[in-house]
């Protein structure tokens, strides 16, 4: 692995954050990411971010788990193990709706949760690196990755200008390291 270096813009409120990052893009600074200790509504707007896919992932698991369920059911109830008692018929369609809302539930909910850490590379043992350790207390941190021919002076300035109180610089090693404990 490689190593990456950050300019750090550390703001103090929240309002001149949401001011401040489209004042940013709109230099043509493309923005790492926004690190708060708290959401920030209209800061995914600001920072120009495209809607989640999540919600079209959650409806292919649901619609997997519904096919699971009645599939088996009809398959055990009317192939496997055909018990007639009472009259009843042998599919039974009120009798699978309880069983099929569960699993429907059930497939999405936990489909949904496995693709957002495959995603977001929240696997246990990965250790994600903190940009500035008051990200986590009461600061804002906008990163924006630089190399060797970046303008750091003149960036420093936009960050500055846009309502930044502090700018750091931080270099991390190993992005993503894998620590099995």
């Amino acid at each position: 692995m490689g190593s990456k270096k950050f300019l750090l813009g550390i703001f103090g409120d929240e309002d001149v954050l949401l001011e401040g990052v489209p004042a940013i893009r709109e230099k043509g600074i493309k923005i790492y990411d926004v690190f708060t200790p708290f959401p920030i509504h209209g800061l995914d707007t600001a920072m120009g971010l495209r809607e989640s896919k999540l919600h079209i992932a959650g409806f292919i698991y649901g619609i997997t788990g519904t096919s699971i369920a009645l599939g088996f059911m009809t398959w055990a109830n009317t192939f496997d193990w055909r018990v007639n008692f009472g009259g009843k018929p042998f599919w039974s369609w009120p009798a699978y709706i309880p069983i099929t809302f569960e699993l429907t539930v059930l497939m999405a909910s936990a489909g949904m949760v496995a693709t957002f850490m495959y995603l977001c590379r929240l696997a246990p043992g990965v250790q994600k690196h903190i940009m500035d350790l008051r990200q986590t207390d009461d600061k804002m941190v906008v990163a924006i990755e630089i190399d060797e021919h970046t303008d750091v002076n003149n960036l420093t300035s936009i960050l500055k200008s846009s309502g930044a109180e502090e700018v750091n610089t931080k270099v991390i090693d190993d992005w993503y390291r894998y620590k099995i404990a």
